[in-house]
Order: C-alpha cells, then sequence, then structure tokens
C-alpha cells in the first residue's frame, strides 16, 4: 500500500462493512424506506425494471448492476407491511435476495392480474416517473408502464424526493472521502497553474499537455477520474464542455485566458464522493477591465447561491434545488450577461459525479427537489461570451456539504482571477 492510500485507510475502515460481494451489494433498508413513504404521504413505492433500465433502484435495492433480467420484474414496497416480488418464471430467483412474497407470471394476462392484485390495497404509488419529464434524472419509468398502474386506478406519483434521501444522502465516511478527495485536488490544482505559468513561458504549454499533467499528478494521489480535465484556453473556454484532444489541442501563451475544470474522487472506493471544480486566470499579464467585470459577475453570483443555501440551513427552513438558481442568475442578468448563463447553477455530487439529488436549476429544469442534510452538490455559474471581440469564458465553481444545521463550502474560494 503507497503512502496515498494509506492516507485512507480509515475511510476505508469505515466503509468495510457498506460492501458485499455478489448479486446484492448491501441490504436494502425496508425501516428507513417504509418511514419515508410515511412522511411524504404515500401508500406504497413501485419498482419495475427491464434490461436494467432502472439503476437508480437497483442501487436502492441494493442490487448489484449485472446479470440477466430479460423480462420484467416489480418490487413493491408498502408503507406497512411486507414487499411484494413479481417476477417472471423464467427468472424467479431474480428478487430472491430482497424481502419479501413472491409471486409468479409467464403471460402478459397473468403479470396484469397479479399486479392489480399486488397495488389492490394502495391508492398513492410512488414510480421513477417525473410528471412531463420536468425531472428526467428520475424520470426511469416507461409511459406505458405508468398507464398500465393508472388503469389499475391508482394515483402515479413522482419518487424524486425518496429517491434523493436514498441515493444523495451521505454516510460520514462518504463525506469523508469527498473532503479528502478535496484536499488532494485543491493541491493538484494550485500546482498545475504553476507548471502552467512555467511552461507557457517556455513555449511547451498546451491544452492537451496541461490536461496530461493534471491526470498524472491525480494518478500519483490515487484520485480517478471520468474524462478530461477540461483545460481550455481563450475562446475554447467560452465551450463549457470543451474537451481537449491530442487533434484539436491550442497552444497555452502568455497573454492568454485560462479556464481549468478538474474533478476527482479517490481511487478504487465504490462509496467515494467527487469533489469537482472550476478556477480561471490569466497568463503573464494583468486581466483586463472586461475580464474583471465578468469574473466578478460569476463570482457574485456563486456567492449568492452559496449565502442563500447557507441562510436557508442555519434558519432549518426547507429549501428546493430551484431557489438558488435564482438567486445566482439574478445576479448574472443584474449585471447585463443574463443571456450567456446557458446552463443550470450546480448539480448534485455523490457516488456518480451528477448525482441523482437536488441540482441547483431553475434554467433546464423547474427542480423542485429539496436539499437535504448530508448532500454534497456543486455551485458552478458561467458567462460564456463566444462571439464578437475577446471571446472567452468564467465559470467558478465550488461544493457545498450540507448538514443539520449549516452548509459549508468544501475546498478552496478564488476570489479574484488567478494571474498566472
Amino acid at each position: 500500500m503507497g503512502a496515498a492510500e494509506k492516507s485512507y485507510a480509515p475511510i476505508l475502515f469505515l466503509l468495510r462493512d457498506f460492501v458485499v460481494r455478489g448479486e446484492y451489494n448491501f441490504c436494502m433498508d425496508l425501516n428507513a424506506i417504509q418511514d419515508a413513504l410515511r412522511e411524504a404521504g404515500m401508500d406504497a413505492w413501485l419498482f419495475y425494471d427491464h434490461h436494467h433500465r432502472d439503476p437508480i433502484g437497483e442501487r436502492i435495492l441494493g442490487m448489484a448492476p449485472h446479470g440477466l433480467v430479460s423480462r420484467r420484474w416489480y418490487y413493491l414496497v408498502p408503507t406497512v407491511g411486507q414487499p411484494q416480488k413479481l417476477v417472471h418464471r423464467i427468472e424467479a430467483a431474480r428478487l430472491d435476495g430482497l424481502p419479501g412474497e413472491k409471486h409468479v407470471y409467464s403471460s402478459w394476462q397473468e403479470l396484469e392480474r397479479e399486479l392489480a392484485a399486488m397495488l389492490e390495497p394502495h391508492k398513492k404509488i410512488a414510480m421513477q416517473y417525473s410528471p412531463r419529464n420536468a425531472i428526467m434524472y428520475v424520470a426511469m419509468v416507461d409511459a406505458g408502464t405508468v398507464e398500465l398502474v393508472r388503469s389499475f386506478g391508482k394515483e402515479v406519483v413522482s419518487s424524486a424526493n425518496l429517491v434523493s434521501r436514498f441515493e444523495a444522502v451521505l454516510s460520514e465516511a462518504q463525506m469523508a472521502t469527498h473532503f479528502t478527495a478535496q484536499q488532494r485536488l485543491d493541491v493538484i490544482l494550485e500546482e498545475g497553474f504553476k507548471e502552467l505559468g512555467r511552461t507557457a513561458r517556455a513555449g511547451a504549454a498546451t491544452e492537451f499537455s496541461m490536461m496530461t499533467w493534471l491526470r498524472e499528478a491525480m494518478a500519483r494521489e490515487s484520485l480517478e477520474w471520468e474524462h478530461g480535465p477540461n483545460v481550455s484556453v481563450n475562446a475554447n473556454s467560452a465551450d463549457s464542455h470543451y474537451d481537449p484532444t491530442l487533434e484539436n489541442s491550442q497552444p497555452i501563451r502568455v497573454g492568454d485566458f485560462v479556464l481549468i475544470d478538474i474533478w476527482a474522487k479517490l481511487d478504487g472506493l465504490d462509496e467515494a464522493i467527487w469533489y469537482d471544480i472550476t478556477w480561471t486566470g490569466v497568463v503573464g499579464r494583468q486581466p483586463s477591465a472586461r475580464e474583471v467585470q465578468v469574473f466578478e459577475a460569476v463570482r457574485d453570483a456563486r456567492d449568492a447561491a452559496v449565502e442563500c443555501v447557507q441562510q436557508a440551513f442555519a434558519a432549518k427552513q426547507a429549501i428546493a434545488g430551484w431557489q438558488p438558481d435564482d438567486a445566482a442568475r439574478q445576479v448574472i442578468a443584474a449585471r447585463g450577461f443574463g443571456e450567456y448563463f446557458t446552463h443550470r447553477t450546480g448539480h448534485n455530487i455523490a457516488r456518480e459525479l451528477h448525482g441523482s439529488g437536488a441540482n441547483l436549476d431553475n434554467l433546464e429544469t423547474h427542480d423542485e427537489r429539496l436539499i437535504l442534510p448530508q448532500t454534497c452538490f456543486s455551485v458552478e455559474p458561467g458567462i460564456y461570451l463566444s462571439a464578437g471581440e475577446g471571446q472567452f469564458g468564467v465559470r467558478s465553481e465550488v461544493n457545498m456539504m450540507t448538514y443539520a444545521d449549516r452548509a459549508v463550502v468544501t475546498g478552496r474560494i478564488q476570489r479574484e482571477l488567478l494571474q498566472i
């Protein structure tokens, strides 16, 4: 075990009981699901899958994301009492790792009869469904299955907030992995900007070479990443999802504007939580008045969203994802850049970089999901000037972690444009 790996050995110890080899990764918490259903005023939660269409349901139920699922299965968790299972006879063992009474079918007529009987005592049924597909991140159930359930006289409601409770709420051990990744990645990015300055002055820096340097630094620190990081110069920084390659990479020279968006989590831990940040700066010069104007608008919008969340948690008031997005968007609109802020303010962060909890969004979606305690998310407004003179983009990204009565920014906070 290397030095970097030893530094998170305590986290591995905390997580040791969380992962179990085999068909089921961990035990479903039936009592917690039933408590959540009662609090939400729902009668039951119906899980449904075919060909692994619902990875959210698999994770909540503790099912491994593999194995043959060539026939439809249904798993009903009522507010009170034992769950009910409906499986095809040729895949009758599919749900055997879960508690509850098993029912089987072969024909479609038998399926509908058995499903109707399972649902009969219940009226309000939660499913991985979103009205009008407004929160598409949880909309895993096809329209036909929703129609079938409704044909039995049932009210189908969205499980979106239930999903947040079981997918986005983090354990103390998971939260610890985020902070470990944060400490390592903050140092890597700081050193990366120094390397960029040295190599740019020597005429040897490119977007791709810096991306490679950052990847190698993350690997040395036992961090993993999905793709990227995004190192973009000048006009490329106005492309919020720019991905440098060897073929399209641009040189980075003295005088250039640079954006770096970088994300990572601890390598080899399935339950590790991501850390995701974006910083901007200029190489070998003072920033222009226009660059400062744009950066300050983004910075102040970021801080407005952060403050919105912090005030709500300090007052123990419920807050939905759309509210901090509005707070950030109002700042940028007031500075005259509203049309150039073209994406949501932030996304949930969990075991997936873009997790299943509430996003900070009232643009791409009207996210009414609540921001829950013990969740993590990004705050990353941006302004992207992609036309006319001085094409560049600014995004300033921090992560937040929430607790019962407070919300904190988890890493370093950029207050002014870097002079690299």
